[in-house]
């Protein structure tokens, strides 16, 4: 990928920008344009209020640059992000410039395409949901309903200091329209709702403010012109926040949604690797979580492949292949290719998958497996292949460097004849430390879910007994027995676990957890 971005490079003149609304954070909410093009650029330079979690979407190897602008702190003035563009792009590179909601409403993208223009810089813009919009929706306050509300004005409360909002007409705003949304206006609270006021506007008009929208901090403070300013102070809430102002906020407490999901506003540690962790994560997020994806373990081929390639060439004299992960399926089909086989060379040969989760594994390689036993442990396998008889038969077991022996141990004990190369490894990463003890010192997590017993055992090894001192400041789940038991081994408490070992059972024990 990386030589084919370099060899396009080399054969244009000049690159092109493309000017991208990321939404208001819920990264579910960036276009599907947005996202492919993410997908084809060299550069991407990105905002404040841009979810750093699309960022996964650009090639590891595209350039990410910060220009993030925090009231009264510009990382990079906006004169220079304008000149950075143009650089790049002049370089033949493909830029994305992400920016935080819609890049034309109040996000100084009219500035940045004026400016490209002006030096004949190709640039595209793609329209992102507006922060506004979001806000009022993941707040259940609908902007305009055909009983109270035609109209909707989308309103700077930030303007340069020396201006003070003196370039608003406060009394069209107060009187001859619906529904206000002001956008960066929180330090200017105090001076919008006493100018509506003062040009006519009820004291008594519903307000809502509505801070990280569409996130799972997200908060909203509901009140009215007369008394939103000590409201907001005394539930401290902070930038970034939108403003909503007018009768449509009285539908907040019927039509509220997001903040009613049952694990809304619980921040979770993530421990498995990101591509595993993808499927939990949004089981999780639609429920309302907060994920901190801070993998333990990282997935390695052996040291020695040779074992597992003999294996895998002599495919064809096995009865049974035995896999218990999705790592050993990926693992072993990576084998089955680097030795130019296909999977005709799987011909007669007996599928086991421990568990669901590994037999959709399988089933994405476009086989499905002949056995997943009821029980999704090595115990339960073991139980139905023993029912089947397996003396004078052949198993091949791809396995993990550290794994139990369960199952050539019980195999081998009933008769039969056990190859269990090693597919791969996992390894202890690197430089997580400080952000995971930031986490457990400051009290910011919930819990920290457990997928294997290696996952917890790397947090161990990485805090040693500082984990003890650290424990109670966030709760332990796991997804099941073989790993409740390595975290109890240690000397600590499982607080979660559910009856059945998968990630769809580990959620739902979750929200009853916290329903209950």
């Amino acid at each position: 990928m990386q030589n084919i971005r370099r060899e396009r490079i080399a054969s244009l003149a000049i690159g092109k920008v493309y000017l991208i609304g990321a939404g208001p954070g819920d990264p579910g909410l960036l276009t599907l344009k947005g996202k492919q093009c993410l997908k084809n650029a060299d550069v991407v330079i990105y905002d404040y209020l841009a979810n750093p979690v699309l960022l996964n979407y650009a090639p590891a190897d595209s350039e990410k640059i910060y220009v993030g602008k925090v009231c009264g702190n510009h990382h990079l003035p906006q004169e220079e992000t304008n000149a950075l563009l143009a650089e790049k792009a002049v370089a033949g590179l493909q830029v994305v410039r992400l920016k935080g909601g819609d890049p034309y409403i109040f996000g100084r993208g009219g500035e940045e395409a004026a400016y490209l223009k002006q030096r004949n810089i190709p640039f595209e813009v793609v329209p992102g949901v507006t922060s506004g919009f979001a806000a009022a929706a993941y707040a259940g306050i609908p902007l305009t309903h055909r009983d109270i509300s035609t109209s909707v004005a989308l309103i700077t409360g930030h303007e340069r200091s020396e201006r003070k909002l003196t370039g608003l007409d406060w009394e069209r705003l107060a009187t001859g329209l619906g529904t206000l949304v002001f956008y960066m206006g929180l330090t200017n609270l105090k001076l919008i709702s006493g100018k509506l006021i003062e040009h006519g506007c009820s004291p008594q008009t519903p307000v809502a403010v509505v801070q990280w929208a569409t996130l799972p901090r997200q908060r909203t403070q509901v009140g009215t012109l007369a008394t939103i300013v000590e409201d907001v102070a005394r539930a401290g809430i902070e930038t970034p926040a939108i403003i909503i102002i007018g009768e449509v906020v009285k539908y907040r407490e019927d039509l509220r949604w997001y903040d009613n999901l049952p694990l809304f506003g619980k921040r979770f540690l993530i421990t498995r690797p990101r591509v595993q962790a993808a499927n939990f994560v949004q089981k999780l997020q639609q429920q309302g979580a907060e994920t901190i994806c801070i993998p333990t373990i990282e997935i390695a081929p052996p040291d020695d492949l040779q074992p597992l390639d003999q294996a895998v060439k002599e495919i064809a004299s096995f009865d049974s292949l035995i896999l218990t992960s999705a790592n050993g399926v990926d693992a072993f089909f990576e084998r089955i290719a680097a030795n130019r086989l296909d999977v005709r060379s799987l011909a007669g040969v007996q599928l086991v998958a421990v568990g669901p989760k590994t037999a959709e594994a399988i089933e994405k390689r476009g086989l499905r497996p002949d056995l997943v036993p009821k029980i999704y442990q090595a115990e339960g396998l073991i139980e139905e292949l023993l029912a089947e008889g397996v003396a004078g038969k052949r198993f091949l077991y791809p396995r993990a460097e550290i794994a139990r022996t369960l199952i050539p141990d019980s195999l081998r004990q009933a008769g039969a004849e056990v190859v269990a190369p090693v597919a791969y490894r996992t390894i202890r990463p690197t430089g997580k430390e400080d952000m995971i003890r930031h986490l457990l010192v400051e009290s910011e997590l919930d819990a920290i879910c457990f997928s294997s017993p290696s996952t917890f055992e790397n947090l161990l090894e990485m805090f040693g007994d500082e984990l003890i001192k650290l424990q109670g400041r966030a709760k332990f789940f796991s997804i099941g027995s073989i790993t409740s038991k390595a975290i109890r081994k240690h000397g600590f408490a499982v607080d979660l676990e559910p009856e059945k070992s998968t990630i769809d059972d580990l959620v739902t024990a979750m929200v009853k957890y916290y329903q209950d």
